[in-house]
């Protein structure tokens, strides 16, 4: 087979090379942009894969067309690499709280035109081999990691090769992170009950190895110490329950029937902070099963305002959790495209959410009828 060059003119080789300049200089993030659809959309048009749409993609090869685009060689070298899609290693990924982050992930990267792998961690050893699956070339393209230390073997792996990371509910100073401020939520939550005029607090806790057990336990021993209430282990009440490591309803029912028990005793709780709003629900149902009354007896407070809490009329510290999934991937997307940007850390202060569970609402209706807070006489030690 022969080919035949055809004999421009310097005229026309001009003309031909500022053509060519342009198509080169017209990138899919031009495209995306001009067409309104994700990268990852762009790419899957433009290699017809089967998962498009015919109308969407029918306006990216327009789009395509009008601005005369081109893929660079090397650029097509590099997209072979590319699998356009995310890994989540992640703990106990049926808590409500990792549900709805993970559906804020899969919101955007499916949007993005990624698929997303899950990788569930019943213990540390498990974390660790996912995220060696995860280093092997061509598997993924980031890796969201979520809630638990990050392995310091892998770090320098993790950034010899530039894979993308984001950690969420977790932190680490090389790599991007998304935190709430446990801490800081479980004060507001403490100071909230102190507000009602309670002395008594006690806590139910998760397990003390993860982040929010040991931060929201932090935030609750502050608060108190902060108005001259004297800490003490006897009013925490941290799950036994190994599933979900105590963040789960079986391990609020658990603490609840131990608190109920000491109360009982003696110890005068009247209100109670729960690190987390699965844990919450559970000890509201012992409450009913024991007949202790809502705020009347017990006044509650839970941590995360999962949709189940709205139903129970559950007081919460709520967490911005789609938020904070739709943010992951933008950060894992901002670090494909500049792996040699600094690493950053954005954190999310919980807002108080005030339902029936607290006793605000009942206080506040006796203040307008003029009466009391008997809350207000109890001493506070």
């Amino acid at each position: 087979m022969r080919f035949f060059s055809p004999n421009f003119g310097s005229a026309s080789k001009t003309l031909l090379s500022r053509r060519v300049a342009l198509c080169m200089s017209v990138t899919i993030y031009d495209l995306a942009r001009e067409a309104g659809v994700g990268i990852g959309t762009v790419s899957r048009c433009l290699n017809n894969h089967p998962s498009v749409s015919a109308d969407t993609r029918a306006k990216v090869l327009s789009v395509a067309k009008r601005l005369s685009y081109q893929p660079h060689p090397h650029a097509q070298r590099l997209a072979s690499r590319r699998t356009n899609t995310f890994s989540a290693i992640i703990p106990y990924f049926t808590n409500y709280f990792f549900v709805q982050v993970l559906q804020g992930i899969q919101d955007k990267a499916s949007e993005l035109g990624f698929d997303l792998i899950l990788y569930g961690v019943n213990h540390p050893a498990q974390a660790e081999y996912y995220v060696g699956r995860s280093l092997q070339r061509g598997r993924v393209d980031g890796v969201f990691y979520f809630s638990m230390s990050f392995p310091e073997s892998y770090a320098a792996k993790f950034r010899q090769m530039q894979l993308p990371l984001v950690l969420v509910d977790a932190s680490h100073p090389d790599f991007d992170s998304i935190r709430v401020k446990n801490p800081e939520g479980a004060m507001e939550a403490t100071r909230h009950l102190l507000s009602l005029g309670h002395r008594q607090i006690g806590m139910i806790n998760g397990g003390l190895q993860t982040h929010p057990g040991r931060e929201r336990l932090e935030g609750y021993r502050k608060a108190l110490e902060a108005v001259g209430i004297p800490y003490t282990d006897e009013r925490v009440f941290i799950s036994t329950v190994t599933k979900q490591d105590g963040f789960s309803r079986e391990g609020g029912r658990e603490a609840m029937h131990r608190l109920l028990a000491a109360r009982e005793g003696g110890t005068g709780i009247s209100a109670v902070f729960v690190a987390s709003d699965i844990q919450a629900l559970g000890a509201l149902e012992v409450a009913r099963e024991k007949g202790v009354r809502i705020p009347d007896d017990l006044a509650m407070v839970g941590f995360d305002d999962i949709e189940l809490a709205q139903h129970g009329g559950l007081t919460t510290m709520r967490q911005p959790m789609h938020e904070m999934g739709l943010l992951a991937v933008t950060k894992l997307m901002n670090r494909i495209k500049d792996p040699t940007a600094p690493p950053t850390l954005t954190t999310f202060l919980p807002d108080l959410v005030i339902r029936e569970s607290c006793g605000a609402r009942r206080q506040e209706q006796a203040r307008a009828a003029g009466a009391p807070n008997p809350l207000e006489q109890v001493p506070t030690a």
